[in-house]
């Protein structure tokens, strides 16, 4: 019937080219944001974005890790540094695009994962597809024929064995009766354990995601200095910093105590390519528990030690020099071993005392320690080796007020001379106060004394070795979910390989009985992804399936025979 002359179907192109696509609206547009968002190519973007992502958090320092090497990169970089900061930069982890990134790469594999899952459940309980009309179009194809007195079916069902033994899913088949007779065939499928371990690798990454948030939000890191012979005890207030998860509560913090004994380092002598270089660090500990004895232990440069709960990292070492102020009377109104901070490879190390009460006015010294004192043709001195071989400690004296009483937080590291006045080097005219260990000198304007303290007093003359204290930098970290971060990360890479190495193919066979009774076996494979082995595979089983049935007549004849 045709239709009217003035029937109205659709509205007419813009041109003859042009196609009228369908109006999406808003449902249409979330469920096209939502398929590309669960697509699998979407969540491989979003992986290596994270991955790239994470990339600044290696470059710059972090608070959560290392807040003062933030301080002092807002100190060395005062342009760069503030506009790092207001991309969160310095904390990358925790920054908004960076969770960005994270949510959706966890609903991307969710979404991926779910589907897939349901679609692999139902291929698993299926029987295997009908052995195709045509095998000669397929991979591997090859032919046997067998004498005749074999039956076509058992042909078959010998296949079904071999196929079984060699892992397959096998369904027989048979058809209606041809021209030259049956056809039998045996369908058979291998290989699902590949797309197994693919949702078990995706399933695992989404652990991870999960379980590292849950750690981020009830776990916590802090840092702490300890000089040589310092004890430092697992509480809030004992850290130097301290970034605690969301949900992190200090009540469960597990006591103990923890002292730096000794520090040790070797360095390179004998390759004069990487003389001074670090071979090794290694800070000797002992950890008293509640109600324990001490126990003794070391940490490395990737070597932590685990105790109450936590993971102790060894993340910087320098030198502590020991400082005595006596004011003019010889009462010490300041002593204690003073971190100086590395400047360079051979620890040239810059260093803050402040002496808040005592003198008549508050005093602040800003420190160079070099622990090989060497002098440059321009009179600077240097230092030529890291280890203590020959010391030496300069300091620029500085008189006023430290700003201590204002109530405004200030690093100890570093000293705001706004409102000092400087006493000694630079253009005071005055030398700056050098001293070896165990010397003494006066202050300027008799404020009264400094001395740099000799750690073994009793050692030789010009030996310097241990002279001065060592600390270490430690980040106590804690992370309730690092055993679950392994077991999915283990998953992940045994779904990977599995993924990765089991092939899946289907191969087939077939039994067609011929005119003259014989019984030709037709044999092929087909790939299902990268399967360079089929057509050997294929070959091998119609080998051994010929070999079979050969012998399994021979066996036959033979009693006939007797």
């Amino acid at each position: 019937m045709s239709r009217p002359s003035d029937h109205y179907d659709s509205p007419a192109p813009l041109s003859d080219d042009a196609v009228n696509q369908p109006r999406l609206g808003v449902v249409g547009w979330l469920r096209w944001i939502w398929r590309q968002l669960t697509n699998m190519r979407t969540a491989l973007f979003l992986l290596l974005l994270l991955a790239i992502a994470a990339v600044p958090g290696s470059l710059v320092p972090q608070r959560s890790s290392d807040p003062n090497g933030v301080t002092q990169y807002f100190t060395d970089n005062p342009d760069l540094a503030p506009a790092l900061d207001k991309i969160q930069a310095f904390d990358v982890y925790a920054s908004a695009w960076f969770s960005a990134i994270y949510l959706l790469l966890f609903i991307s594999l969710i979404g991926c994962v779910i589907p897939r899952t349901k679609h692999h459940f139902l291929a698993l309980r299926a029987r295997p597809p009908r052995t195709p009309a045509r095998l000669a179009r397929l991979a591997g194809f090859t032919t046997r024929t067998v004498p005749a007195g074999t039956d076509a079916a058992a042909a078959v069902g010998s296949a079904r064995g071999l196929l079984r033994a060699g892992g397959y899913r096998v369904a027989l088949f048979d058809s209606a009766p041809q021209a030259d007779g049956r056809e039998f065939s045996a369908s058979a499928e291998r290989g699902y354990l590949r797309e197994t371990g693919n949702l078990v690798f995706h399933c695992a990454l989404v652990g991870i995601l999960i379980t590292v948030g849950f750690g981020s939000g009830f776990g916590f890191s802090g840092q702490r200095v300890l000089v040589e012979g310092q004890t430092f005890v697992n509480t809030l207030l004992a850290y130097d910093s301290f970034n605690p998860g969301r949900f992190f509560n200090d009540n469960s913090l597990d006591p103990y105590k923890l002292t730096l004994n000794d520090f040790a380092v070797t360095y390179e002598t004998k390759n004069l390519k990487a003389y001074g270089q670090p071979i090794d660090f290694t800070a000797g500990v002992s950890v008293t528990r509640r109600g324990q004895s001490t126990e003794t232990g070391e940490v490395k440069v990737n070597g932590p030690m685990r105790t109450g709960g936590t993971d102790v990292y060894l993340l910087g070492n320098g030198y502590a020099p020991s400082i005595t102020v006596k004011n003019p009377k010889g009462d010490v109104v300041f002593t204690d071993a003073v971190p100086f901070l590395p400047q360079d490879a051979n620890l040239t190390s810059l260093g803050v005392i402040k002496v808040p009460d005592g003198l008549a006015k508050q005093l602040g010294m800003i420190g160079f320690f070099y622990p090989t004192q060497a002098k440059a043709t321009s009179g600077a001195f240097y230092s030529s080796f890291p280890d203590l071989e020959y010391p030496l400690l300069t300091l620029n004296v500085y008189a006023g007020d430290l700003g201590l009483n204002a109530g405004v937080p200030t690093s100890v590291y570093s000293l705001n001379t706004d409102k000092m006045t400087q006493l000694t080097g630079g253009k005071t005219g005055t030398k700056s106060v050098e001293l070896k260990p165990g010397e003494t000198q006066q202050l300027p304007n008799g404020l009264g004394s400094v001395t740099f303290d000799d750690a073994h007093p009793g050692a030789k003359a010009g030996d310097f070795s241990g002279s001065v204290l060592r600390f270490a930098s430690f980040d106590i970290h804690n992370d309730p979910t690092q055993l679950w971060v392994l077991s999915f990360a283990v998953l992940a890479l045994l779904g990977l390989l599995t993924s990765l190495f089991v092939p899946r193919r289907r191969v087939w066979v077939k039994a067609i009985e011929e005119a003259d009774g014989s019984v030709r076996l037709e044999y092929a494979g087909l790939a299902r992804g990268e399967d360079p082995a089929l057509e050997s595979v294929v070959t091998a089983l119609a080998d051994r399936h010929s070999d079979l049935l050969l012998s399994s007549q021979l066996a036959t004849a033979a009693p006939e025979r007797t």
